[in-house]
């Protein structure tokens, strides 16, 4: 019993001390700046425990789960040999986690209702769920092919500085092209591609295939992957504008 509590205590120290920074700017700010007391005090004194609660039970999660499970499925499928089924694993991991991403729905969300009441869309319910819908797809599916071209770099030993300055040259290249209405949806989308579901197995999955494979360095070769789901969002809803408008 005290040894678990003795495992819990830790975690839940290192999330306070991770939050503190904001929390402090929050109540320099209230108090010293705008020289006004914290508002509904007891509310956001629970609010913050309870967000330091779920952080440390959400990186717990994390290494207990997703990053083992992660890894062993890169090593398992890396020692079968078979360049094809790694590829459809890599192209379904980036798909079906970044569909699931609650950061890109939200934006997905928002961008549609913003369309319609620009008038970019009918200003119709079912329009615009199929305008989000759409533009999760879009964004899941350019992930999905990040993921799986990263995986393709790690097998080849490619050099990866080269593969990214070429992708921000082609987002340059098409962000001149592109309607203006959809261009911050598309940065933004790079963005929320790189949050709490995709970026935890993407990593294990890196690290996992670059141990496996001889040659292969998990600190040079293994990471690299989110940086290339951070880029093709953008070029492809790019492209998705274009089309759509």
């Amino acid at each position: 019993m005290k040894k678990s509590i003795k495992a819990l205590t830790r975690p839940l120290i290192g999330s306070l001390r991770d939050l503190l920074p904001v929390i402090l700017v929050v109540v320099f700010f209230q108090l010293i700046v705008l020289q006004q007391p914290l508002p509904n005090l007891m509310q956001m004194l629970s609010g913050v425990a309870l967000v330091v609660l779920g952080l440390t039970l959400f990186i717990q999660g994390l290494e207990m789960g997703l990053f083992p499970v992660g890894e062993s499925l890169a090593h398992a499928l890396a020692r079968k040999g078979s360049l094809f089924w790694l590829l459809i694993f890599a192209f379904s991991l980036g798909f079906g986690t970044t569909v699931a991403e609650p950061a890109l729905i939200a934006v997905a969300e928002e961008a549609s209702e913003v369309a319609a009441q620009a008038g970019a869309i009918a200003n119709d319910q079912s329009v615009q769920e199929e305008y989000a819908d759409g533009l999760r797809m879009t964004v899941a599916l350019s992930v999905g092919l990040a993921i799986l071209l990263g995986v393709i770099r790690i097998v080849k030993g490619w050099p990866i500085h080269w593969m990214i300055m070429g992708g921000y040259v082609l987002v340059v290249i098409i962000t001149a092209f592109a309607p203006r209405e959809i261009i911050g949806i598309a940065y933004d989308s790079g963005g929320v591609t790189t949050s709490t579901i995709t970026v935890p197995l993407v990593t294990a999955l890196g690290v996992g295939l670059a141990s496996s494979i001889r040659g292969r360095s998990p600190m040079i070769d293994g990471f690299g992957l989110i940086a290339f789901a951070s880029i093709t969002p953008i070029i492809f809803v790019m492209l998705f504008g274009m089309v759509m408008h």
